[in-house]
């Protein structure tokens, strides 16, 4: 009796969770969705790069790479500072 209680239990936290999730997001601009996938595609990039980085041995390669991880923070940022400057509008 005890374990369906906390099944029960489980199914309302759920349930309440995803009321919630409903209820705090706002529907998305097209152009919001558009920098939610490139900033998502961003950090994807980033994160492969840094994994490569961290195997990389070769001075030359290693340097590549924190450049290509220097150029994406830099989109990254171009990229927040535009969103930033659309919700003040």
């Amino acid at each position: 009796m005890a374990r369906g209680w906390e099944s029960k239990s489980v199914e309302q936290q759920q349930e309440d969770r995803s009321a919630q999730r409903q209820t705090i997001r706002a529907p998305l601009s097209p152009d919001e969705q558009k920098r939610n996938r490139k900033r998502e595609g961003l950090l994807l990039s980033r994160k492969r790069l840094s994994q490569q980085l961290q195997a990389a041995s070769s001075a030359s390669h290693r340097q590549l790479l924190e450049h290509s991880i220097a150029e994406l923070d830099r989109q990254l940022s171009s990229l927040e500072s535009a969103a930033d400057s659309t919700k003040l509008k």
